[in-house]
């Protein structure tokens, strides 16, 4: 960000936050393939303050939600007692960075997956990780404040289907393995069950962890109505367990430590094979994103991050055919 913007950027902050705000240190974070996240050190009516500046990244994905949509999430997950950072100021508009952007305040913590599977000594995280996901599903439709989410699907695992199968016709090319996958939870589909809000990327590594507490959950950019398991599911999935499979638990606990939290934050006990459908979804999903992130690199958009994504695609389908009984 060069210093006109840098300048445009405190004169904003100052007037959205009705006291003068000066910009004392300013750093794009590390991660973040589709969004970038900026720490601002400022000075808010002289006072200091640790913040986080959002916005959108040179290229995203067509699934991602706007800035203006994931502040309005983290508005209502902040009301709802979730674990979140505080947002504090948006602006929906490009005249300032050239983006749009919201601010959040600042969050200690750490995220990165590979080292929060080697500090995790017990269930405690997972079972924190329980808790927070019940708060997440307390928020159900309708919910006004939530228009861009749209109407709930009358099926999420159909809704979830036609989807993958929309996004691989689209890619245009073949994926035997997945189509296999997707046909297989087509034949095993459960009923419908009762639609909460999915967060859809709680995994390790997109939440805040300091000791066996949650300080925050992060990237709620993929959020939308659907299933309850569907969250759980992806949590649990293969892929984002970061080596650590024996713990079924996003590969920091035990699956039952992670149900049992969630069952008593929300009085709901999960379905073990409702979970295990949306584990094998999640894994399809993700090989989805990562096929898509490797097109993304090769018309153009170059990044090491998108190229590398890409190459788990094989290993993914393995996963895929293990979890559906051929390998």
């Amino acid at each position: 960000m060069d210093e006109a913007a840098r300048n445009r950027l405190a004169a904003w902050l100052s007037e959205a936050a009705g006291a003068p705000v000066a910009i004392t240190g300013m750093g794009l974070l590390s991660g973040g393939a589709v969004q970038q996240n900026w720490a601002l050190d400022v000075t808010r009516g002289g006072a200091p303050e640790r913040w986080v500046l959002r916005t959108d990244n040179v290229a995203v994905l067509a699934v991602s939600l706007p800035r203006t949509a994931e502040y309005a999430l983290l508005r209502a997950a902040h009301a709802a007692g979730v674990a979140v950072p505080e947002p504090l100021f948006c602006c929906p508009g490009r005249e300032v960075t050239g983006a749009p952007f919201f601010v959040m305040r600042r969050v200690e913590g750490i995220a990165a997956g590979h080292r929060l599977v080697r500090l995790a000594e017990d269930d405690a995280l997972a079972e924190a990780v329980g808790r927070e996901l019940a708060r997440i599903h307390r928020i159900r439709p309708p919910r006004p404040d939530l228009p861009f989410l749209g109407e709930p699907p009358a099926d999420a695992h159909r809704a979830f289907l036609a989807a993958q199968r929309a996004a691989l016709d689209a890619a245009g090319t073949p994926r035997p393995v997945l189509e296999w996958g997707l046909r297989h939870l087509e034949r095993s589909a459960p009923p419908p069950a009762e639609l909460v809000l999915n967060h859809n990327d709680f995994r390790t590594g997109n939440y805040l962890a300091e000791g066996d507490r949650v300080s925050a959950v992060l990237d709620w950019e993929f959020a939308a109505w659907g299933d309850r398991h569907a969250d759980l599911g992806w949590f649990c999935a293969p892929c984002w367990r970061f080596g650590a499979l024996a713990r079924e638990a996003g590969g920091i606990g035990r699956r039952e430590a992670l149900y049992a939290a969630y069952a008593a934050e929300s009085g709901v006990a999960p379905q073990h094979e409702r979970v295990l459908w949306w584990e094998l979804a999640a894994t399809i999903r993700w090989a989805v994103v990562a096929a898509d992130q490797g097109g993304r690199h090769l018309k153009g958009d170059t990044s090491l991050e998108l190229a590398l994504t890409s190459h788990i695609v094989p290993e993914l389908e393995m996963d895929v055919l293990r979890m559906t009984g051929i390998a």
